[in-house]
């Protein structure tokens, strides 16, 4: 007799953030494409059913978890880090996070996944997907090329030497010409720059 080896399913749990689910949901499709069974636990909403309307026509499953918003003292529908507008609002975005952990445990014990593949603000996704003897992989969206580039903008401050908002600058001593304006970068610079 001989056994049959069980097809290699990822499962996926990315931020609520555009950022983060795009990425994932790329990851998700690269798998899917070469026959990897994906699966991407998630928060559906509506602004977020048109990253997910992308998946026509590639077999990639989507397991859909409430966000305890209401639980952790934000409006309904606050369902999405994009959704945040004040620093009250994201401490209660992180607690509903934080709150996220049991509600994983359930759709991790229906599939039985090869493998998570959890963002990397959701620490506790290690302790989780030990307790199902898997191993976790940390997707961080940000990347050294990113965390280069903001080190050049913070050093150099291009951005200050544009006029306005929507007008170019190239990120100083950088490789190749990457160009930026004022509106592209992070909130937290356009802020301090005001």
């Amino acid at each position: 007799m001989g056994s049959k080896s069980r097809q290699l399913h990822i499962f996926f749990f990315p931020l609520m953030a555009h950022g983060h689910l795009i990425p994932t949901m790329d990851m998700a499709k690269l798998f899917a494409e070469r026959g990897v069974k994906a699966t991407i636990a998630t928060i559906v909403t509506t602004r977020n059913v048109p990253l997910f309307s992308k998946t026509h026509g590639i077999n990639i499953d989507i397991q859909i978890i409430k966000f305890p918003a209401i639980e952790a003292g934000l409006p309904e529908g606050c369902e999405n880090i994009d959704l945040v507008t004040s620093l009250e609002m994201a401490h209660k975005f992180i607690k509903a996070a934080k709150m996220l952990q049991q509600l994983l445990e359930q759709p991790l014990q229906e599939y039985q996944p090869s493998c998570l593949v959890a963002d990397m603000f959701f620490p506790w996704a290690t302790d989780v997907a030990a307790k199902f003897g898997i191993p976790r992989l940390v997707f961080e969206g940000t990347s050294l090329f990113s965390m280069a580039a903001a080190h050049a903008i913070g050093q150099y401050e291009p951005h200050k030497k544009v006029s306005y908002d929507f007008e170019t600058f190239v990120i100083p001593n950088f490789p190749g010409k990457i160009k930026l304006t004022r509106k592209q970068l992070p909130e937290t610079i356009q802020l301090e720059d005001r």
